[in-house]
């Protein structure tokens, strides 16, 4: 089968298939990792412990000409089919890897999409709220939402932290912040300065206070992607995603706890970059935040979230990120929203009955299934909606938001929202 034609996406069954048919691995060579290197090819790892083995080289060996067989060009040259290295190598491939069989994984090096293989734990005691606003295209209102929400929180009593993650198409600061108020650094000189061990030294300079929340009952803190002169720019930012020491999305958490203790925040919202990136998945899976997922009701939007739903399926981490997350129907139009609506809402049913709910019929006990009927409005899938508006349309300033022109475009969506991260209070007026 070398000079037959398989794609990659057949890769994966055609290893499962060879591992279930083929002969046993010895145990003692376990754990086995079927590493599929940055061109897509599969080798064979194990532990160089057990390198002098004869009958465990043996039977690698063997596995990895089956697997070049059964691969084509996928699978590895006779020379690197079979890898012997130091086992906390082996360990540090644990973050990106399938278990195939009891001791057997496949584990991808990828240039760019491994933070999407893995669902952070939630923190119950962390205590802050976080909310992650995340679309998979641009142009859907995530910005204006941020502004929005901060602004109805604030007026609400809640003490808000509003950091700007979508550091390639900044704006959220200037939607928020006039240039006065503007700080003298943002997230971007932190990221710089941190690795060169500067980053205490810009801190307490990159948080700043809007002058149109100073009268709530609450607080108002922005984190912006840059400072009031954003300097250097894109040289900054070509070095924002360097991995240092610990990587980058630990040196996110590590800035986000920093922001969080200097402010003492009830509510962070956080706005992530847009598309199917390595760095809006730290803001999906990593940060213990509730995301919401917003989207138009157009088939591009639907296919990449079905791209992205179908992943966290196939490397079973539905169970990790279903509960977490809610679909924004964002831009509903104004005009008769109902029809548009029902249609958003079956196509958002589809999509999570496919993936991320649990298959009721399949289930022996479908009273503990996570799962939803199309019209139950307590689902993720169920559309938080947000109506487009002249106001907003015309350009209306953030910075000084008008109730006439928020509460039509905000009133369901604010209710929803206060629900979604517990924080609603039986008579508080939105």
């Amino acid at each position: 089968m070398k000079d037959a034609f398989v794609p990659f996406d057949l890769v994966w069954n055609r290893i499962v298939e060879t591992i279930g048919s083929g002969e046993a691995i010895p145990e003692r060579a376990r754990p086995v990792y079927l590493v599929r290197n940055l061109y897509g090819q599969v080798s064979v790892s194990a532990s160089d412990a057990v390198e002098d083995d004869a009958s465990c080289r043996e039977a690698l060996q063997r596995l990895a000409e089956r697997l070049r067989d059964e691969l084509g060009a996928h699978g590895s040259p006779p020379d690197t089919g079979v890898l012997f290295v130091e086992q906390a190598l082996l360990t540090s491939l644990e973050g990106a890897t399938r278990e195939i069989r009891p001791g057997v994984y496949l584990a991808d090096r990828l240039v760019t999409g491994g933070d999407w293989w893995t669902v952070r734990d939630a923190d119950k005691a962390r205590g802050v709220r976080r909310c992650t606003l995340f679309s998979v295209k641009g142009g859907v209102g995530r910005s204006t939402t941020a502004a929005v929400l901060a602004w109805h929180l604030a007026r609400r009593g809640e003490r808000v932290l509003v950091a700007d993650l979508d550091l390639e198409s900044p704006g959220l600061s200037s939607a928020m912040l006039d240039t006065a108020s503007q700080p003298d650094f943002g997230i971007t000189d932190w990221f710089v300065e941190d690795l060169v061990g500067q980053g205490e030294r810009v801190l307490d300079r990159m948080i700043a206070v809007p002058p149109w929340s100073e009268d709530f009952d609450g607080a108002v803190h922005v984190a912006p992607a840059h400072g009031r002169d954003p300097g250097e720019y894109l040289a900054k930012l070509g070095r924002v995603y360097m991995d240092d020491r610990v990587g980058w999305t630990a040196r996110l958490t590590e800035m986000l706890s920093r922001f969080e203790e200097a402010v003492k925040p009830t509510v962070v919202l956080l706005e992530s970059r847009s598309g199917l990136h390595d760095i809006a998945a730290a803001t999906v899976t990593d940060l213990d935040a509730q995301v919401m997922f917003f989207a138009v009701d157009a088939e591009s939007h639907w296919t990449d979230y079905d791209i992205l739903f179908r992943h966290w399926r196939d490397l079973d981490l539905a169970t990790d990120i279903r509960e977490r997350v809610s679909m924004v129907s964002a831009l509903t139009p104004g005009s008769d929203p109902e029809p548009y609506l029902r249609r958003f809402r079956e196509r958002s049913w589809t999509l999570f009955s496919s993936h991320l709910y649990d298959d009721v019929e399949g289930s022996g006990d479908a009273t503990a299934a996570f799962s939803f009927d199309l019209r139950d409005r307590d689902g993720p899938h169920d559309p938080v909606p947000i109506i487009w508006t002249v106001g907003f349309a015309s350009g209306a300033s953030l910075r000084h938001l008008d109730p006439s022109t928020v509460v039509p475009a905000y009133t369901q969506f604010f209710e929803r929202f206060d629900d979604i991260m517990g924080l609603r209070v039986e008579g508080t007026a939105t």
